[in-house]
């Protein structure tokens, strides 16, 4: 049953929640994305309440997808986690030169103190680089209104509009009280823009130079749009900030000035500058990195930063408290947690049983079989980014000697593979090492680590209805590769370890697949599968 929001008074809702009511209430057509914690519900969100949402093979299709649309006139939303970005920079960076017809919003989740990430990065920097406006909320409220004024201002200017969100924000619940829907979006049409959308180098210097213009004209309304207020208090002290910082603020210094921004990009310099003389000592509160501070600084605007100590990891009111009193001693260790590990019974602890046993070298990849790194496997020597196992081990075979060569393995997980394993496999067979490869797919036919999400290896689409599937033992025949193997390494251990011996030896070119589904998922993907074929049937049983 859809969830018809749109004349509640108020509803409890996570920030990611919001968003994906407010494309809604927006009128988005479509949104897409690549699932990452904490970004993940907002699709799965949004398909919910009857939205088009769909998978993208990665953030970077998610986005040209999403640019497509808003080309056509209609409104887009891309959704992604904070290193998602990055995977899908390149586009982002163009499409700020082209513009667009219709809205784009791109969301990125960011993840501060690294819950279930590889790094911390700072995507405010992101904004300044590709020249794209950005928003910051700080509860569900302003992550369900900021998503719709980023639609008024993408289709006012032009532009993609950068909300970038963070983890507490993501995932924590606040009232939200929904009002009435941006105007509704014109019916899609093809507007042929040949100078505007082809970035040659002749129509992108021309581009360039429009988009600084909008920048400006953008930075010029922020000086009094209602997306950045004043918190009047005491002028003693002035404290500038933004997103959940903000919230953080108001409890620990609740009789403080405080200049809350939520357009972040292009900064309201002017206001800030008048804040800032308004109070007798001016200090810049952010999560991250020191982007507020620095920008404001550059701008000849004196103000304090926090110390170097507090950029990393998530903030807090009493990280904020320690921040206002100057207090630069050893925090309190955390409490420690049960450490992560591999569900019993899942498949992948007889493989990394296996690569511990044959000690192999193995360069690892982003997922829940990332686990295989702690004890009792310690089987994993790398792990970069989506992708990178396969062309780390690469660079290992080439340069190590043969005996250590022979001992590489590349792990990755199935959604990661069609994410960003493809060309690492063309690579192999492109530039093949002299002791050949060994590629480990572990196959568990699910995006297990955010949630089990479907992906193109699944044949489900984002609502679990049948579709195209890619099959990864077809792929690698299709490139030549003569060496491909499917196993369950759960049916048969030692079989399993035995074909891991062989590939291991041979000098050759190797694919192994080791399929069987995360046991987690097992069950339901057995009703997709039931409820697949009772349609199918449905459907040829009908009379003509």
């Amino acid at each position: 049953m859809l969830l018809d929001m749109s004349d509640s008074k108020r509803v409890l809702l996570s920030g990611d929640e919001a968003v994906a009511l407010a494309a809604l209430h927006a009128g988005v057509a479509l949104g897409t994305g690549y699932p990452g914690t904490p970004s993940t519900e907002i699709l799965e969100s949004f398909s919910e309440i009857g939205g088009r949402a769909q998978w993208a093979p990665n953030e970077k299709v998610a986005l040209e997808v999403a640019l497509g649309v808003a080309f056509a006139g209609a409104r887009a939303m891309a959704t992604m986690k904070h290193v998602g970005l990055n995977v899908a920079a390149d586009p982002l960076f163009t499409a700020a030169y082209t513009g667009v017809t219709g809205a784009l919003i791109v969301v990125s989740a960011d993840d501060p103190g690294m819950a279930s990430s590889q790094n911390e990065q700072d995507n405010r920097h992101y904004a300044v680089a590709a020249g794209v406006p950005m928003l910051e909320p700080s509860d569900s409220q302003e992550a369900y209104d900021f998503a719709l004024r980023a639609v008024e201002i993408s289709e006012r200017w032009r532009i993609p509009v950068l909300l970038r969100l963070t983890t507490r924000v993501c995932h924590s619940r606040t009232v939200v009280h929904p009002r009435p829907a941006n105007p509704p979006p014109r019916t899609p049409f093809f507007e042929r823009d040949i100078r505007g959308r082809v970035m040659i180098p002749a129509y992108a210097r021309l581009a360039g130079r429009r988009l600084r213009q909008k920048l400006s004209e953008i930075q010029a309304w922020n000086e009094t749009c209602p997306l950045n207020r004043v918190v009047a208090g005491n002028g003693s002290l002035g404290i500038i900030t933004s997103g959940i910082a903000y919230m953080h603020v108001r409890e620990a210094a609740p009789e403080a000035s405080v200049l809350k921004l939520g357009m972040t990009y292009p900064l309201p310099v002017e206001k800030i500058r008048a804040f800032a003389a308004g109070v007798n000592r001016c200090l810049v509160i952010e999560e991250g990195d020191p982007y507020l501070a620095d920008a404001i600084r550059a701008a000849g605007i004196k103000v304090e930063s926090q110390p170097e100590m507090y950029r990393f990891g998530e903030l807090s009111v009493a990280r904020v408290r320690r921040i206002l009193a100057g207090d630069t001693s050893p925090e309190p260790s955390p409490i420690p947690g049960k450490p992560p590990q591999l569900c019993p019974g899942c498949s992948h602890r007889n493989v990394f049983e296996a690569l511990h046993k044959l000690d192999c070298i193995v360069a690892g990849d982003i997922g829940c079989y990332t686990l295989g790194v702690l004890p009792p496997f310690e089987a994993m020597d790398s792990c970069v980014c989506m992708g990178a196992s396969i062309g780390v081990g690469l660079g290992l075979r080439h340069v190590l000697p043969p005996e250590q060569a022979r001992r590489v393995v590349s792990v990755i997980g199935d959604s990661t593979f069609v994410h960003s394993g493809i060309t690492g496999l063309v690579e192999m067979v492109y530039n093949p090492p002299p002791t050949g490869h060994v590629i480990l797919i572990l196959d568990n036919s699910t995006t297990a680590m955010t949630g089990h999400q479907e992906h193109p290896g699944t044949g489900r689409t984002l609502e679990h209805e049948p579709t195209g599937k890619v099959s990864f033992e077809e792929l690698g025949r299709s490139l030549g590769l003569e060496n491909v193997f499917v196993s369950d390494p759960s049916a048969d251990p030692g079989k399993f370890e035995r074909l891991l011996q062989d590939c291991l030896a041979n000098n050759q070119l190797n694919l192994i697949i080791a399929r069987r589904p995360c046991l987690l998922i097992a069950g339901k993907i057995k009703e997709y599968e039931r409820a697949a074929n009772q349609t199918c049937t449905a459907a040829l049983g009908e009379p003509e």
